[in-house]
């Protein structure tokens, strides 16, 4: 197996072949949400490119997160709704909400296509030039420059909108800052917590032998709920498996396996559950994704904290970190004599599929991030708008999904290993604010933000799904568009010319309450969801 193309990172350096790419509309990132922007602004006219930092396209998307998290289907529309319909024509149906990787990468190259869009890859961010509140050259490692009159930051880190210095943040806001309250520290879940008591110390019973892995701190009291903190929710990889014998590699051995690392993991099992790879959810031809769930899991638990402001070089070793993480503890599962034998022959049972991820040792390429930088405007998207106690008028798509917040961290509280930052809070889809995807005018005019867009943490938790990223994209593409045309700041596009644009593009702009059903109900039945 080649794992040689399996990175974040890999440095460029500039050469007499750089290019300056001008166009009307520069996009960074080949996310759904930057290909939906890029899509959009063409179909209004404009000359687009896109600058992808890696080498691949479409993002978690096309990386292994088949498994949709769809909220309500009615409230996606316009381009994301296109989507899954082209996934329907592929599998020979009307629509597909579940699908293999190589299915998502295959309608997003050809959609690309479709458009005469050009995509530059392995384009690492260096500099953002910028003149009078307007950006107006983003130069590469590489030397290449991309000139534009607009620019729509579609990464998931937010790299672009952070070098043109808009306001961000990072982490859990305390409940106090935005009135909110499910944000910042948050213990006693019901969610993906240790069913039964696991001894914390490398020696069992022996304090003096240190903390076990995984737990990353210990605390003597539970702290107060609500309080803000830098931390963010776990990262992981979104795993394609397969049982299909003909089509199946056995799980590998990392560069860097330590098998201590699981031994939390293995005296949880030895305790009598066994959960760790529970939230299988089915794609065509005998494939899964695989995500977290439980106490112990694909999560990588507290280890990601540096990623959002981190160099290139600091998301690299994060990023391999997370594939020795999530590589060794199937391995582990596999291959350890100390597993339990049924254990052992259940995850063997399972293996890597010989065609995906071809280029990247049939593992896949993107981490997920759940959350990084998020920008602070006008409008800031808290739990108030989730929960529908606040309703904003100038919406550009519908976000449906719970407000969900994978763990921050494993601590020792009292004795006991506790996971803490877990939130999963049912809702009913809900409109998003123009305001949230554009910096305050004072700091930035030509640039638009569908990804780290203006939100709380929690809040964060239910837009960050991939089908409002792609609506958002849209969305986005459609206010450049207009601002292009009518020569103004993305500030000042006039919101009912963008509604009736988007609505012409059956973009899905208010939720009809005629066809909500029970979202706790709902919410249940949404892969593997308590």
């Amino acid at each position: 197996m080649n794992f040689i193309d399996l990175n974040y990172y890999m440095p460029s350096k500039s050469n007499a072949e750089s290019k300056v790419i001008t166009k009307d509309l520069i996009v960074y990132g080949a996310t759904p949400a930057g290909i939906t922007a890029a899509i959009q602004a063409k179909k209004m006219g404009l000359s687009v490119a896109i600058a992808e930092f890696s080498n691949h396209i479409g993002g978690i998307t096309a990386s292994g997160l088949g498994a949709t998290d769809l909220g309500a289907k009615e409230a996606i529309g316009g381009l994301s709704r296109e989507f899954y319909q082209r996934l329907g024509s592929y599998y020979g149906k009307e629509e597909q909400w579940t699908f293999e990787p190589k299915a998502a990468k295959l309608i997003f190259t050809e959609w690309v296509k479709e458009h005469d869009i050009p995509i530059y890859y392995r384009q690492h961010l260096k500099e953002v030039v910028m003149e009078d509140r307007e950006i107006k050259v983003i130069i590469m490692e590489d030397g290449n420059a991309f000139i534009g009159e607009y620019f729509v930051d579609a990464s998931y880190e937010g790299d672009v909108m952070a070098k043109a210095g808009v306001s961000y943040s990072v982490g859990r806001e305390s409940n106090e800052t935005y009135n909110e309250t499910y944000n910042g520290i948050q213990f006693g879940y019901p969610h993906h917590k240790f069913e039964v008591a696991v001894n914390p110390y490398v020696i069992e019973g022996n304090k003096e032998s240190g903390l076990i892995q995984g737990i990353t701190e210990n605390i003597n009291e539970e702290e107060t709920r609500g309080e803000g903190d830098k931390r963010i929710q776990a990262y992981n990889f979104r795993i394609c498996l397969t049982k299909n014998a003909g089509n199946l590699i056995p799980f590998p051995k990392p560069s860097k396996y330590d098998p201590e690392r699981y031994l939390l993991l293995l005296r949880y099992i030895r305790a009598g559950v066994w959960d760790a790879m529970n939230l299988h959810t089915m794609l065509p031809n005998g494939k899964t994704d695989l995500n977290n769930y439980g106490g112990f899991s694909t999560d990588n638990i507290g280890m990601n904290y540096d990623w959002p402001d981190g160099s290139y070089e600091i998301r690299e070793e994060i990023f391999q970190d997370h594939v020795n993480y999530d590589m060794g503890m199937l391995y582990f599962l596999a291959n350890d004599e100390r597993v339990p034998l049924f254990v052992r022959q259940e995850v063997a049972q399972w293996g890597l599929p010989k065609d995906e991820f071809e280029e990247t040792g049939n593992w896949p390429h993107q981490l997920y991030i759940r959350e990084s930088r998020r920008m602070i405007s006008d409008y800031v998207m808290t739990d108030n708008n989730c929960l529908g106690e606040t309703v904003i008028e100038d919406s550009i798509g519908l976000a449906s999904y719970q407000m969900d917040s994978h763990h921050v961290r494993r601590v020792l509280l009292d004795g006991k290993i506790v996971n803490e930052g877990d939130v999963e809070i049912p809702i009913s889809p809900y409109p998003i604010s123009y305001r949230s995807v554009r910096p305050r005018k004072e700091e930035c005019t030509n640039l638009l933000v569908p990804v780290c867009l203006s939100s709380s943490h929690i809040a964060y938790g239910s837009i960050r799904m991939e089908p409002v990223f792609m609506i958002i994209g849209q969305s986005v593409g459609m206010a450049a568009s207009l601002a292009f045309k009518n020569k103004l700041a993305v500030q000042d596009v006039d919101f009912e010319e963008l509604k009736a644009n988007l609505m012409k593009e059956n973009q899905v702009l208010v939720w009809d309450n005629s066809i909500e059903d029970d979202p706790v109900e709902r919410m249940k039945q949404t892969f593997g969801k308590e």
